[in-house]
């Protein structure tokens, strides 16, 4: 299955491609997909790139030993597969009643995840890749459509996401300011040019940000340190539920504070920004992990450009306090297109 071959499947590098260590920056990615297995999405990345498959449930296969690295395909259900607790306790056998529980369990992970790939996605996580491999991901994205996988518009009640991990090119507070100013302010612009599905909008798995916090950071005179930086965003935002989630690298830099005012286990500190807004278009023609980073890649050239930055946060105050604001989706389009110039 090979590659898009139009416009979208030509990789945007960002202004900065390389991270601090002089190393190229990855992005890992995370597709959801319906109506196919977790076995037989793990046989699909075994086909196209190679590896061996181990088992770890029923539900949950890594693929280790591809051209990329180590895969994962599971399905999304915490129920269906095993706590890390779990995973540390003696093996079944070693005492009876242990054994009889641990079979139990299993058991029942079994079924429940049965019943659940129904309507639970199933996800395939890969490992991170260059930049230059996102379009060889794509085929991935083919397979899976061609499979029989369904993506988020295959039925109304799908909310299926597809999750985009780049590392981060630096942690000067500077730049990851400018980072989130830019992303707060082509967000409205991302959402309709994306065409986010109203489902998902429902479910309120990639919520928009606060308005007092998109105000606090586009204000001009926003640059704070990086401890300020991290103490503002978790007052606002004590929460996974983010369309760009800072939680994962805000974790890396300071897990104690996170920890503090989340204390949820699914935070995996990692120094990558965890972009979760874009839908799994799966079957969708010409949709791919592409055309999503490419998508990402205006906020990070716009990040570069601090003049504009500025004149974009006094504009985006300005419009907010209106009686009746523009759209400011439509309006963030002439801002990016001033970045030309």
């Amino acid at each position: 299955m090979a590659p898009m071959s139009d416009f979208r499947s030509q990789v945007r590098m960002p202004p900065r491609r390389l991270k601090a260590d002089g190393s190229e920056r990855r992005v890992g990615v995370e597709l959801e997909f319906g109506a196919l297995s977790a076995a037989s999405g793990a046989l699909l990345v075994q086909r196209l790139f190679g590896g061996s498959i181990e088992e770890e449930d029923p539900h949950r296969f890594h693929i280790r030993g591809t051209r990329f690295g180590t895969f994962t395909s599971e399905l999304d259900s915490q129920y269906a597969h095993r706590s890390a607790e779990e995973a540390l306790q003696p093996a079944a056998g070693s005492d009876m009643l242990g054994g009889v529980l641990q079979t139990f369990r299993h058991g029942m992970r079994q079924l429940y995840g049965d019943i659940s790939s129904i309507l639970v996605p199933c996800e395939i996580v890969s490992p991170p890749v260059l930049l230059s491999d996102l379009p060889t991901l794509d085929s991935l994205v083919a397979a899976l459509a061609a499979a029989g996988a369904e993506g988020t518009r295959s039925r109304p009640f799908y909310a299926f996401g597809a999750q985009l991990n780049p590392d981060v090119a630096t942690t000067d507070a500077a730049w990851l300011t400018a980072m989130l100013k830019a992303y707060l302010l082509v967000s409205d612009w991302l959402r309709a040019v994306i065409g986010l599905y109203m489902t998902r909008q429902l479910v309120s798995f990639a919520d928009p940000f606060p308005d007092t916090y998109v105000r606090l950071v586009v204000d001009p005179g926003y640059w704070p340190s990086l401890p300020a930086l991290i103490s503002d965003y978790l007052a606002a935002n004590p929460t996974r539920n983010r369309e760009l989630d800072m939680l994962p690298l805000f974790a890396w830099l300071d897990g104690a504070a996170v920890r503090a005012r989340v204390p949820d286990k699914r935070v995996k500190a990692r120094p990558t920004f965890h972009y979760r807004l874009p839908d799994a278009n799966i079957g969708v023609p010409n949709w791919g992990v592409t055309l999503e980073w490419n998508r990402w890649c205006v906020v990070e050239r716009l990040a570069e450009q601090r003049t504009l930055l500025d004149a974009m946060g006094t504009s985006f105050i300005d419009n907010s306090e209106r009686l009746v604001p523009e759209s400011w989706a439509l309006k963030t389009s002439e801002w990016l297109l001033l970045s030309q110039d």
